[in-house]
């Protein structure tokens, strides 16, 4: 039932109760009644007006505080193309924010928008409790702020340097070792995509940290806790972009294929496009709970009806000059399984064969 449908039932109810259920008193006992009932709203009030103000001061403090967050200083060190993007999502968002770059004319453009420079990693770390680092990888970010480490005491750092998940666990050990809070993030997207909504931004490390900071993230994009393990997020992003680069491949070839035949890679990829966002994506939704499961059933496919398909991809690349060394690799994965014996079993058994 409706809201306000509701709440017009409940009142006809109660009024119902009063208007036919109530005694009527003798008229002292009403005046009586009702300066009772007077007393006891004045008390009721009383506490009433007490709580308003107890939900009004928390009001208050969470206000402040979703302000705070709101305006929270900002330190990006590092400023090539994903760098300057970095800041100036930071800036645009309302964030006052501090910038620094070995080469300092790199910070030019973002400082001509309002953030600002510092001279050193000392003054940068200095002016915020949130410190964004982006450079090329672990070993120049340490590089960074060797002579500063002291510094960051009491503040949190997010790397968004590239490196291995097990770079990301030292590192997190270091700033723990340091009194630092950490959080080691991805970002999956180019520089143009910093700053909406859409894009993703993997982070994990201190939940701490995260729950502090994750509005203030959320200029960058969409920000993903992935959790207190800071390697995952790494982890993830080895993962995703293997994922990108099997897919890109998969479509380079596909297009080689019909392109042979003049089919322009225009007309292809919107029919593959729809070919990976609906049934590709069920497949990969569906082969996840087998995964976990340890279970492969041929439902859809098996094994032996995949392999003589790819037989035909293979015969088809090869004859109109294409290289085939790409669907070869599935057919090697696929007879290794079959024969091993599961040729009955689904796509996903495939797995098996990529543990060495």
């Amino acid at each position: 039932m409706p809201g306000a449908a509701l709440e017009h039932r409940w009142h006809e109810f109660f009024a119902h109760r009063h208007s036919c259920h109530c005694p009527r008193l003798p008229g002292a006992a009403r005046v009586v009644r009702v300066a009772g009932n007077a007393g006891r709203r004045g008390r009721r009030s009383g506490a009433t007006h007490a709580r308003t103000g107890t939900s009004a001061r928390r009001h208050e403090r969470r206000t402040n505080m979703k302000h705070e967050a709101e305006t929270e200083a900002v330190t990006v060190i590092g400023l090539g193309s994903m760098g300057r993007a970095l800041a100036e999502a930071f800036r645009a968002a309302g964030h006052p924010t501090t910038v620094w770059n070995r080469s300092a004319a790199k910070a030019d453009e973002v400082v001509a928008r309002g953030a600002v420079r510092a001279d050193t990693v000392g003054a940068a770390i200095a002016a915020s409790p949130l410190i964004v680092v982006c450079v090329l990888d672990y070993d120049a970010m340490h590089t960074i702020l060797a002579a500063d480490e002291a510094a960051l005491a009491g503040r949190t750092l997010v790397n968004l340097a590239s490196g291995s998940p097990e770079q990301a666990r030292e590192t997190a050990a270091w700033a723990a070792r340091s009194g630092v809070a950490y959080l080691d993030g991805a970002i999956m997207s180019t520089p143009p995509g910093i700053g909406s909504p859409d894009s993703m931004l993997l982070y994990s490390g201190d939940p701490a940290a995260f729950a502090r900071h994750a509005a203030t993230l959320r200029a960058l994009g969409d920000p993903v806790d992935l959790g207190a393990d800071a390697g995952v997020a790494s982890l993830y992003d080895t993962a995703l972009l293997g994922l990108m680069w099997a897919a890109l491949t998969g479509w380079l070839h596909g297009s080689a294929v019909v392109g042979a035949d003049g089919v322009r890679a225009a007309d292809f990829t919107p029919i593959a496009n729809r070919w990976l966002s609906h049934a590709v994506a069920g497949f990969i939704g569906e082969y996840a709970a087998q995964i976990d499961a340890g279970t492969y059933p041929g439902d859809d496919a098996t094994l032996d009806v995949h392999l003589a398909t790819m037989d035909h991809l293979v015969h088809a690349s090869r004859a109109r000059g294409i290289d085939t060394a790409l669907p070869e690799l599935y057919r090697r994965y696929t007879r290794r399984a079959i024969a091993a014996g599961h040729g009955s079993n689904g796509y996903a058994r495939l797995i098996e064969e990529l543990h060495t």
